[in-house]
């Protein structure tokens, strides 16, 4: 998964609700488009306590996982901080 797609799924028009899996397997579905930051290096995900809320309760942070032969500025391998697995519309 790459900060792209995310930002992509998130910004899409009309908006679709899409899921995010983490490599933990725990799963956080976007519902709206303001339940969602996303950055080069983590996006920051809205969790809320009604199901159809646009307003969150709390936020958590995830990064994205790093793909094969993805490489840092050094020209090294960047290393896996692998938290986002996957994203699946809903």
């Amino acid at each position: 998964m790459t900060h792209e797609e995310v930002h992509e799924a998130a910004r899409r028009q009309p908006f679709e609700p899409f899921r995010l899996i983490l490599t933990t397997g725990a799963a956080y579905d976007i519902r709206h488009p303001d339940l969602i930051i996303v950055g080069r290096r983590s996006a920051v995900v809205g969790v809320t306590n009604e199901a159809n809320d646009a307003v969150y309760d709390r936020t958590i942070k995830v990064e994205p996982a790093s793909r094969r032969g993805d490489r840092g500025a050094s020209g090294n391998p960047k290393p896996s901080c692998a938290k986002l697995k996957d994203l699946i519309n809903s």
